[in-house]
């Protein structure tokens, strides 16, 4: 395969631009590095949920399942930052929404229906789920803000919803398995004038 980078620092985005792979530059800023950033941003923590996941199978085997969905993820995730750098790459595929869904479903139908507003919380495997969720919107969000200016294939914006979809489940089945409460969230109490 050979090597994908040589040098590691190129001095050329020192004045507040970049490359892309087509061959423009663009500022840091703009909308299609600023989705790049957010989507790589993601993967990266959701890399260390995988971490977590891994440490934490030896007392919950339930979490096995997880894993298997989830590690796919990041590669297609890096698939998906490819087509951001180069718009004329296609990666991604309809199958990969498709076992995102039956995932989904089948979690689903495991923890129940949501009879409330939940925190993230619960456990440090809980909490980092929800923050990957948290992180797929705002990925989601860069993306549509760049689909907007330079439209997007319709699968990209696609997956990260549906990620994010899974990984709100993904949550709630972490702590299901882990027997752990889900926190529910209390509304402010009203106050009388």
């Amino acid at each position: 395969m050979g090597y994908r980078l040589s040098k590691i620092y190129t001095r050329t985005g020192d004045g507040g631009e970049t490359g892309l792979a087509d061959g423009r530059r663009v500022t840091k800023d703009h909308p299609r590095v600023d989705a790049m950033g957010e989507v790589d941003t993601l993967n990266s923590h959701l890399g260390l949920l995988l971490a977590e996941l891994q440490t934490a199978r030896a007392d919950c085997a339930g979490l096995d399942e997880l894993i298997e969905v989830l590690e796919p993820c990041q590669h297609r995730l890096f698939d998906l930052g490819g087509e951001l750098a180069m718009p004329e790459y296609q990666a991604l595929q309809p199958q990969e929404l498709e076992r995102l869904e039956a995932a989904i479903d089948r979690w689903n139908e495991e923890v129940g229906p949501l009879e409330n507003f939940i925190l993230p919380g619960g456990s440090r495997l809980i909490a980092q789920a929800h923050v990957c969720r948290a992180l797929a919107r705002s990925a989601e969000r860069r993306c549509q803000h760049l689909n907007a200016v330079e439209p997007l294939r319709a699968i990209g914006l696609a997956y990260v919803n549906r990620l994010s979809d899974l990984l709100f489940v993904a949550a709630r089945l972490i702590a299901r398995r882990q027997g752990i409460a889900e926190i529910l969230w209390q509304a402010a109490p009203k106050t009388t004038d």
